[in-house]
């Protein structure tokens, strides 16, 4: 993970000043708060926020880690490659990597993601079938380093990256 300092970051309040209070009124759960009704839904529902991407790269990349020297690893990730492609393919997936490619040094394949229905379709179900493989979603800007440590997520241990290819 990056050091925060090394970035700023814009108030997430930023167009939403001078509002009235939100009220303090507890849901029927007891323990949410009842939130006032929007007008409409947020555009993150239809459109990746700025800067992600809205090009042909995809607003997210999924790197999906394997042990390349472990059998089982190898074998549990080939499979769930094809699962991937059967279920999703609508999605982009490129071909497994048996060791290291770009600043990833173990063995992987990534899964590009276009739209917020994908995400929100795709992550789940990768939280859900990802059996014991590590898998680290990072958003595309044009602020590689970044999005690979700062703005990255990641499901399962964290893998080490080669950042020197970022400098």
């Amino acid at each position: 993970m990056a050091d925060p300092s090394l970035y700023t970051y814009p108030s997430p309040l930023e167009g939403y000043q001078g509002l009235e209070p939100l009220p303090n009124e507890k849901a029927e759960d007891g323990k949410s708060y009842v939130n006032p009704p929007s007008e409409k839904k947020s555009e993150a529902y239809n459109a990746f926020v700025s800067p992600i991407t809205r090009d042909r790269r995809g607003g997210f990349d999924i790197h999906i880690y394997f042990q390349q020297n472990n059998v089982e690893e190898l074998k549990f990730a080939t499979e769930l490659w094809e699962r991937i492609r059967r279920e999703f393919p609508e999605l982009r997936i490129y071909q497994i990597w048996a060791g290291p490619r770009g600043p990833h040094i173990i063995g992987m394949f990534e899964v590009n993601l276009f739209t917020p229905e994908q995400f929100g379709a795709f992550v789940p179900w990768l939280v859900i079938n990802r059996g014991p493989l590590s898998a680290l979603v990072h958003p595309n800007t044009d602020e590689e380093e970044r999005d690979h440590t700062q703005r990255a997520t990641w499901m399962g241990q964290p893998i080490p990256l080669n950042l020197k290819l970022f400098k």
